[in-house]
């Protein structure tokens, strides 16, 4: 074989090494991507514990946030069942994954509340509420959209409360990664997933 031979079969190794790199620094996502379009997760709020929490005190699990409400009728608890059949899935590794169920309905949803229905769907899912005030913010922060009951309906438990569905997935370190649509599938949110608890910083 001559020289030059072997320095084109050793290029073309180079090459197809570099490629499979690339291949695994950038995962084939099944949901969508957002990196680079939303910001890393922040917040102060108060976990359905009562205990004080920020973004900080989730760092090192794979996050996902939603926001909903105790009082919805269907898109809630359907999307926390699906979640929670994920989860399942997932076996022992589901262990490095939090749920962060953000209410849009502080009102009703005090701690006790909260904290009676999450654990309904799984201990993996964290509940959260707060002050309108940072929970507005939190919500603008990501772009999702929700719409507080009016002044003289919020003393009636009979309204509800308009809401977007989104799920935002962080991974270990906080950093929005992905975004789970109504119209996403269980298989896909597993898929990526798991590639996000394999992965480590």
């Amino acid at each position: 074989m001559s020289l030059r031979h072997r320095w084109l079969r050793l290029g073309l190794a180079a090459g197809a090494l570099f490629a499979l790199a690339a291949c695994a620094s950038h995962p084939q996502w099944q949901l969508d991507d957002v990196q680079g379009h939303l910001p890393d997760l922040k917040f102060q709020l108060t976990s359905d514990l009562g205990q004080p929490v920020t973004a900080a005190t989730y760092r090192g699990k794979v996050v996902l946030l939603y926001f909903g409400y105790t009082h919805c009728p269907d898109v809630c608890p359907l999307t926390l069942v699906h979640l929670h059949t994920v989860l399942q899935k997932m076996g022992k590794a589901a262990d490095d994954v939090r749920i962060l169920f953000v209410t849009v309905d502080p009102t009703r949803d005090t701690v006790p509340v909260l904290h009676q229905y999450v654990t309904a769907f799984d201990p993996r899912v964290v509940g959260l509420t707060g002050a309108q005030g940072a929970i507005a913010q939190l919500a603008k922060r990501y772009r999702t959209f929700y719409k507080p009951a009016p002044a003289e309906a919020s003393s009636s438990d009979g309204y509800e409360v308009t809401h977007s569905s989104a799920i935002y997935v962080f991974d270990r370190e906080g950093r929005a990664q992905l975004l789970a649509t109504p119209g996403s599938s269980n298989d896909e949110i597993l898929h990526d997933l798991n590639i996000l608890v394999e992965q480590r910083s």
